[in-house]
């Protein structure tokens, strides 16, 4: 299974950057698959999640400002960010597991989660 993300850059603080997740290698689409991310000299943090039923599982950090979503056909995934702010800034990984639990995986920081991305930096500035 391969991952791959794009559509980081840099943006000030208010705005809004789309992350896409281009995924291929399987026949069946993961049943869970979500975005973490990590700053620097921090702990990896679930961001978002989503089922393959399109159930939904937010960091309370993000709730409100970023949405999830995806596409089983194309076998992608997004994440809509806005009203950005610099606590933001963090590299963004797309993760993706066949495994049939997602939601909890949210607060385990991606422990269960079987692929990854290489990730793609977000920097926010004030």
């Amino acid at each position: 299974v391969y991952l791959e993300e794009s559509g980081g850059g840099s943006e000030q603080s208010g705005g809004s950057l789309t992350l896409s997740c281009v995924t291929s290698g399987y026949n069946s689409n993961p049943y869970c698959m979500g975005w973490f991310r990590q700053a620097p000299g921090k702990e990896r943090e679930g961001v978002a999640i989503i089922s393959r039923l399109e159930t939904t599982n937010y960091a309370g950090s993000v709730k409100g400002r970023f949405t999830i979503s995806r596409d089983n056909a194309k076998k992608t995934l997004s994440l809509q960010m806005n009203n950005l702010k610099p606590e933001d800034t963090a590299t963004y990984y797309c993760a993706a597991t066949m495994t049939n639990t997602c939601l909890s995986l949210l607060s385990k920081a991606g422990d269960g989660m079987d692929y990854w991305g290489k990730g793609t930096l977000v920097t926010i500035s004030s």
